[in-house]
């Protein structure tokens, strides 16, 4: 689950994490009377999406304006920052061509930057351990500072069993070049970032840029926080924070029924039991030549009306232009899976090629099912056949 920068910076804030004052703000009027209460020579206003490259993205309707970050001298600015952002779409490199619908603005008092600096904490899955990644070139896309300067990433790995140490924020604050008083604060800022990671069972913090003052003070001038689904039960005011506005409708709809779904770019829909599987049947559908649409696992023992609201979702995604059933039946049976295609085909008038691989228990009866429901669906033999089967038809269906 991802949350919004203000909601980051409210939460790293109670464990000592500094960061510049601010508020959130739905209409223009809450924005200018955030900026009044701030009372800031310099203030920002920033558009809250679930989303990074804010700043130098734009809006749909303006390409050629500002972006999505917009430093304020006077209300009159912050008034039509918020005017201009409010209600609009916002497209990044990490939005796609689509954008996102701008409803949430944070306006935040300025602060006097000397140097910007990458910091941030997330699980690494190679070690099965938690890992601080920090740079001396904050504000830029860390993909890019690893492709291209990798020996400007520095990173620490945190042993389960010691915890945090102290020499480790150390040995990175000297190789950052930190000093004095800004030695100590990144130490306070690594510590209150580690305590709230493990405490909230985080995904990620990120905070870039962490930004070190003229004064010589740090702090967070962006943050960016996601959490591990699976630990949300313990976190119920955690999950209040959730916005439903800035998740795919297909996921949300997939999450109530228990599904694991992940929208992709693709044309080929994938239903399929098993997450191995289900990356096998994506994988290869490439080596075929398409895309799969989506990432669908619908688990071993999954229902009747699981699996036909699996069917749903897939067939509501307007690029799909073919759907791929791989289940392999063990504590799945293959004639609920049958049953359920056929309700969910009728439902919801399946107008794309299917093809259908069933293997497993009853799959004589699962097969004999699909074969008198009067439905078009292609039976394949195999995984590799199954692929074969969907791709050429979708090819022949768009030719």
């Amino acid at each position: 689950m991802n949350i919004h920068e203000y909601q980051a910076k409210a939460l790293l804030r109670s464990y000592g994490m500094p960061v510049p004052e601010g508020r959130a703000a739905t209409t223009t009027d809450e924005a200018i009377a955030a900026a009044r209460a701030l009372d800031a020579a310099v203030t920002v206003v920033k558009a809250q999406i679930h989303a990074g490259g804010r700043g130098a993205g734009h809006f749909a309707d303006r390409p050629e304006g500002k972006g999505g970050v917009r430093l304020a001298r006077s209300i009159e600015d912050v008034a039509d920052a918020a005017e201009a952002m409010l209600g609009s779409v916002l497209v990044t490199r990490q939005t796609g061509p689509a954008g996102r619908l701008v409803r949430t603005l944070y306006v935040e008092s300025g602060c006097d930057i000397a140097r910007e600096l990458y910091f941030s904490m997330l699980v690494d899955r190679s070690t099965g351990r938690l890992v601080i990644v920090a740079s001396p070139d904050g504000g830029m896309e860390i993909e890019e500072v690893a492709a291209n300067t990798p020996e400007r990433i520095f990173k620490e790995s945190i042993d389960p069993a010691k915890g945090l140490c102290d020499y480790q924020s150390r040995g990175l604050a000297v190789r950052l070049g930190l000093k004095g008083r800004e030695f100590r604060a990144f130490q306070n800022v690594v510590r209150a970032a580690y305590t709230a990671f493990t405490g909230l069972d985080a995904a990620i913090v990120e905070i870039n840029p962490l930004v070190v003052t003229g004064a010589g003070d740090l702090l967070a001038l962006d943050a960016k926080m996601s959490f591990d689904d699976n630990a949300l039960f313990r976190h119920p005011a955690l999950a209040e924070l959730r916005d439903e506005n800035e998740e795919d409708p297909r996921e949300r709809e997939a999450a109530e029924y228990g599904l694991a779904y992940v929208g992709l770019d693709g044309n080929i829909g994938c239903m399929v039991n098993g997450a191995g599987l289900a990356m096998a049947t994506m994988d290869i559908i490439k080596m075929e030549g398409e895309e799969p649409a989506n990432f669908l696992d619908v688990g071993g023992g999954a229902s009747k009306e699981r699996v036909a609201a699996a069917f749903r979702i897939l067939i509501a995604d307007p690029k799909v232009r073919g759907i791929l059933v791989n289940i392999f039946g063990g504590i799945m049976r293959c004639d609920v899976i049958a049953e359920a295609i056929i309700a969910a085909s009728h439902e919801t008038g399946l107008n794309v090629p299917l093809v259908v691989r069933l293997a497993g228990t009853n799959v004589e009866r699962g097969k004999a099912l699909l074969a008198e429901s009067g439905l078009t669906i292609i039976p394949a033999d195999d995984l590799g056949d199954a692929a074969r089967k969907i791709v050429s038809a979708v090819r022949n269906a768009g030719a």
